[in-house]
């Protein structure tokens, strides 16, 4: 639907529809940030109107335009538009606006509200996480478009704030979009020069269109309540072919509001009871209505839907005849977006081990390489630590600009950037996206990681050199606290395993945990391959602890460990036990898997009758009280490590099996 061949009173009904129904409902609530809804209205309104393509009716239709609210503050401005056009939300829902249990909460959440495209909030996630579904939407054009068929096709279409472009995660993900020239990203910039604290002149000075400029994108400077300047700069914009587009749009926060337009005191507050009668009566809206929407206004949305209806049917047709035309086509689009995965798919994995001992990182990127073969759909990259992390995949070529047929990404120094990207690529559908570096640089990653749990969105994150046993690099490279830090985080899967067999499972794992992130905790150093035709088999892993060495009957000790420190605690069991102690090993790689297993389960592993438990993992010792009781044993780090080599690191800080029996003959006399 053409803009200029609305008629212009019903444009500005429109859009004064959207200001007072996000005013209406912050009031309602007395609570919420009405400024930027009133602010950008104009611009929101004539991209859903001429621009936008999506259809409230298949809301994860694949080929449809992705609208990112990475200013997640704003979020009455995105229920406003869902409820306008037609998406499964409500005008009662409005009415609950950040309300318990309500469709619209106080910041916008992928999986809760119908149409939202992912959980903002956290300035500069959004504008990453547009970044990487526009990195998705290249890879699968370029796997599933023909000559004849363009079945992937369409933009990312991104609201940025202020706040958004001060967050460094933004600058991150604006230079690897410009680097691949991401021309299918449109985002437009509310530059209303208003935060919180007052005017970002305090602390954001910077030229943004220079800045972007050097970021190789195109930059369009417009006013942002002149509709035709709006329009004018989008449709360049999709024009555009080798640069993503960043428009600044110059707006008012709070346009509407006599008194309050253009401060911070709209930005984060209701306007009150007075302040809103009297925006009301500077738009000419009626001051004795609230969630007022004028009958014609209905009906001009269910047009627009009804207009896209026929463009989504056409995508049908031609998508029907496509997989008709060529199964094998078919085949590899089932392939990806149902992800599934090979049942051989581990015995394989177990046959790349051939070394009586390796890092688990090694045996890892070995199993990598079969898993890129029978999966797609997997693909991933790291922090410029690819021949450290061991993970790129051989077969395939590296994605560059105007080259996206290849399955290694190359993220550059970029770790918060990488978890904003690989979120969006999850969020994009179909890929199963892979991201990796250093343990100890998790950090960096951490907000991503706790929006892709929150998410319930599969990212598999592949951290490497996951203790101080790395050795040389010294403390800044050698994880204390990370272990258990990362442990903290609801629904994500945190694995560490013991050697290659537990590798194995542990990406089985990870390939078939589909409702929140992974995080595989990798080691630098050799680790020895267990017998498995002595100890049980590998497949007890998905249990997340299971029993790797008894005695007979009720245990008189049980020693618990993951990783690196099971090859040790293995040795000190068998020393025990050679003494004629009843002692019990548990290999424990999943503290989530485990914790999910029936109460049966978890007292034959840890039986509560035996008391005597030691806890051994290179990492602070928090976690393992849960395991081993107060009155239990545990050997761990509870202060930063120091450069030095291996061997010497383990004898210092007590990873010895001399160490273990000594502490445990402290303790309990054994």
């Amino acid at each position: 639907m053409i803009i200029n061949k609305i008629d212009k009173h019903k444009i500005e009904l429109a859009v004064n529809t959207i200001k007072m129904l996000s005013a209406d409902a912050v009031e309602k609530a007395q609570s919420g940030h009405p400024g930027l809804p009133m602010g950008f209205a104009d611009v929101a309104f004539v991209l859903w109107m001429q621009f936008l393509r999506f259809n409230p009716e298949d809301s994860r239709w694949p080929n449809r335009d992705r609208f990112i609210l990475s200013a997640g503050h704003g979020s009455m401005l995105l229920y406003s538009l869902l409820h306008l056009f037609g998406y499964d939300l409500s005008l009662d829902d409005i009415k609950q606006f950040r309300q318990f249990g309500s469709k619209t909460p106080g910041h916008p959440e992928y999986g809760h509200t119908h149409g939202v495209e992912a959980t903002t909030g956290p300035l500069g996630q959004g504008f990453a996480n547009g970044v990487g579904m526009a990195l998705a939407e290249r890879i699968m054009a370029e796997r599933f478009n023909t000559g004849d068929a363009k079945i992937i096709d369409h933009y990312i279409y991104g609201v940025v704030s202020d706040g958004d472009l001060m967050e460094g995660i933004t600058s991150e993900a604006a230079s690897f979009a410009g680097h691949l020239g991401l021309a299918n990203i449109i985002y437009i910039y509310d530059c209303n020069q208003i935060t919180i604290e007052g005017s970002t002149s305090l602390a954001f000075t910077e030229d943004v269109a220079k800045r972007f400029e050097a970021y190789n994108w195109r930059v369009f400077k417009i006013d942002g309540h002149s509709h035709a300047e709006i329009v004018e700069a989008i449709e360049a914009a999709r024009g555009e072919k080798e640069r993503p587009s960043l428009i600044i749009a110059r707006t008012h926060i709070g346009k509407g509001s006599p008194n309050k337009q253009d401060t911070s005191a709209i930005h984060g507050e209701p306007l009150g009871a007075k302040e809103l009668e009297l925006t009301k009566e500077s738009l000419g809206w009626p001051k004795d209505k609230t969630f007022y929407i004028p009958e014609e206004i209905k009906q001009l949305c269910q047009d627009r839907v009804a207009e896209l209806r026929e463009e989504y049917e056409n995508w049908q047709t031609q998508f029907k005849k496509y997989i008709s035309d060529d199964p094998k086509m078919s085949q590899l689009w089932d392939s990806y977006y149902k992800k599934e995965i090979p049942e051989n798919l581990e015995s394989e994995l177990l046959k790349t081990i051939k070394k009586d001992s390796i890092a688990t990182r090694s045996a890892s990127g070995e199993m990598m390489q079969v898993i890129a073969q029978r999966i797609p759909g997997f693909m991933g990259g790291s922090a410029d630590l690819c021949p450290s992390t061991k993970t790129y995949i051989k077969n395939f070529s590296s994605i560059d600009r105007n080259k996206f047929e290849g399955r290694n990404i190359h993220f550059g120094i970029r770790e918060h950037a990488m978890g904003g990207i690989l979120n969006g690529m999850a969020l994009y559908g179909g890929i199963i996206p892979f991201g990796s570096t250093f343990l100890t640089f998790s950090d960096y990653m951490r907000p991503s990681i706790r929006l892709a749990a929150m998410m319930k969105i599969q990212v598999i994150c592949i951290f490497t050199h996951d203790s101080i046993l790395l050795g040389e690099d010294g403390p800044t490279h050698q994880p204390v606290e990370h272990l258990p830090s990362l442990r903290l985080i609801p629904n994500l899967l945190v694995i560490r395993p013991s050697d290659a067999t537990e590798t194995a499972s542990a990406w089985i794992a990870a390939l078939n945990h589909t409702d929140g992130p992974t995080a595989l905790i990798l080691s630098r150093q050799d680790i020895p391959v267990i017998n498995r035709s002595i100890y049980p088999s590998q497949s007890r892993l998905r249990y997340g602890a299971y029993i790797l060495k008894d005695s007979d009957g009720i245990p008189d000790i049980i020693l618990l460990a993951s990783g690196s420190e099971i090859t040790i605690a293995l040795e000190a069991t068998l020393q025990l036990q050679s003494k004629g102690t009843k002692a019990r090993l548990i290999s424990i790689p999943s503290c989530e898997l485990f914790r999910a297993n029936p109460d049966e389960y978890k007292n034959s592993i840890l039986p509560p009758a035996c008391k005597k438990r030691v806890a051994i993992e290179a990492s602070v010792t928090s976690d393992w009280y849960e395991f081993v009781g107060l009155d239990g044993l545990i050997i761990g780090v509870n202060r930063y490590g120091t450069s030095a080599p291996t061997k010497v690191i383990a004898e210092h800080y007590g990873f010895t099996v001399q160490n273990i029996l000594r502490e445990i003959n402290k303790k309990w006399g054994i």
